[in-house]
């Protein structure tokens, strides 16, 4: 219902006014001061608010900031017997919508309340849909409780509010994009634009284009001008995913943007200022590849302010059951089979898998059980050497092999630390997060 609040001390206009919208199909409210409007506005969903400059007990223009503070979406206009410029102009800078004369404006009105309400609930709208974008690809979203990739969790979770660059690094299909959305709708630029692109995908002329953007006539085809990923992501950010495969004369001209937040388009003399926010991903080792020229060290050294490196699957096991039972809801949905389940065979066998392709090969894999399966999921649904995968046990490892002997050794430094992860991780020296997967991948708890 479209809900309009009437403040005006004067009873016979107000009931007047109330009569004339409520017969265009409002709900309307109606309060004679401030003190009653302002309770109204916090219990009630209201859209629009007609007010009088002239109250008992306030003043509608200082009111305006006032209402908007207890109802951002509400949209205010102004009602005074005696119109004059600064009134006008201040109500404006409050926050109001209009500020029309009694009398002279009637004829406005109406059409005002339209828009006004028409604005307030596009506004409630797009407010709904930013909360489900904002649930959608917050961390509570992500699906994950192992040891190592809960330590990946905390890491982007601390560093999410911050401007620092973000590096996720880790093999294919590990969720690196997933966590590039989950960082930046958790921090302050969560309402502006979230830009992606993979630099594995094109040449380095579309790379180039696609970044930088061009004037028309920069070359050939170039028949409009075309805004750049770089402008697009203006105090939003921007998301590179592959970068170890930007090339190098790209990645000096990253490296001046990064550090003047200035760029110039294709075509163009003139620089541009973009304040962006960069997230950055790669499967491949950074500091390998500019260790033999492939990638520059400035720019690794730039990137790597923030390192997220995320497991793979295979290290993280206890997981893949919540991740099959997700997919297999989401594919169940699709293909209109109800009350989809799989067996416990089922799962022994991904389980048991390498899984080299990780969470994107997982979700392949239940796709294609799903489409195979009419009730439960067998292990005869899944592909062959998936069928074929056996586990390997902890108490299989020969007392004699190096893993025995490491686990072994982690067990007895956890325990001389009763249980301190992170003394353990420093006595053995080694990272916390290579201590976490080695935990998960022995079994030690």
């Amino acid at each position: 219902m479209k809900t309009v609040l009437i403040i005006d001390d004067e009873e016979k206009l107000r009931s007047l006014l109330s009569r004339i919208i409520k017969a265009e199909g409002y709900e309307v409210l109606e309060a004679a001061d401030s003190r009653s409007a302002f309770r109204l506005i916090e219990n009630q969903d209201i859209d629009a608010v007609l007010c009088d400059v002239k109250l008992p007990d306030g003043n509608g223009v200082e009111m305006v900031p006032l209402l908007k503070a207890k109802n951002p979406v509400a949209e205010i206009i102004l009602l005074t017997a005696y119109g004059n410029i600064a009134d006008g102009v201040q109500a404006m800078k409050n926050g109001a919508m209009d500020y029309i004369v009694k009398g002279d404006d009637n004829d406005k009105i109406l059409p005002l309340l339209d828009r006004a309400v028409e604005k307030a609930q596009m506004q409630k709208k797009l407010h709904k849909l930013e909360n489900i974008v904002s649930r959608k690809f917050s961390f509570d979203a992500i699906i994950g409780k192992s040891p190592s990739f809960l330590n990946a969790i905390e890491l982007a979770k601390k560093v999410a509010p911050t401007e620092t660059p973000v590096l996720l690094t880790g093999e294919t299909g590990t969720g690196k994009e997933v966590f590039a959305q989950a960082i930046h709708y958790a921090s302050s630029r969560a309402n502006k634009n979230l830009v992606a692109l993979n630099c594995s995908t094109f040449s380095r002329e579309i790379l180039e284009s696609e970044l930088f953007g061009y004037r028309q006539g920069a070359f050939t085809g170039a028949g409009k001008d075309k805004k750049g990923l770089l402008e697009e992501a203006h105090n939003g950010t921007l998301f590179l995913d592959e970068i170890g495969e930007l090339p190098l004369e790209l990645q000096a001209k990253l490296l001046r943007v990064l550090e003047t937040h200035e760029f110039i388009k294709l075509g163009d003399t003139k620089p541009i200022k973009s304040n962006f926010r960069l997230i950055a991903a790669t499967n491949r080792d950074l500091q390998v590849e500019s260790d033999h020229n492939r990638f520059r060290p400035d720019l690794y050294f730039r990137l790597n302010v923030f390192q997220v490196q995320l497991p793979p699957l295979r290290e993280r096991v206890r997981d893949i059951a919540a991740l099959a039972t997700f997919f297999v809801s989401h594919f169940a949905g699709q293909t209109n089979k109800k009350d989809l389940h799989y067996s416990k065979e089922f799962l022994e066998r991904l389980e048991a898998y390498q899984w080299r392709g990780n969470i994107r090969e997982l979700k392949n894999v239940i796709e294609r059980a799903v489409i195979l399966s009419d009730g439960i999921l067998e292990p005869e649904n899944l592909p062959l050497d998936v069928q074929q995968a056996a586990p390997v046990k902890s108490h299989q490892l020969s007392a004699f092999s190096m893993e025995s002997v490491e686990k072994l050794h982690i067990q007895k430094v956890l325990n001389y630390c009763k249980g301190n992860k992170a003394e353990t991780a420093r006595l053995l020296e080694i990272g916390i997060a290579t201590l976490y997967r080695k935990l998960e991948e022995y079994g030690i708890r």
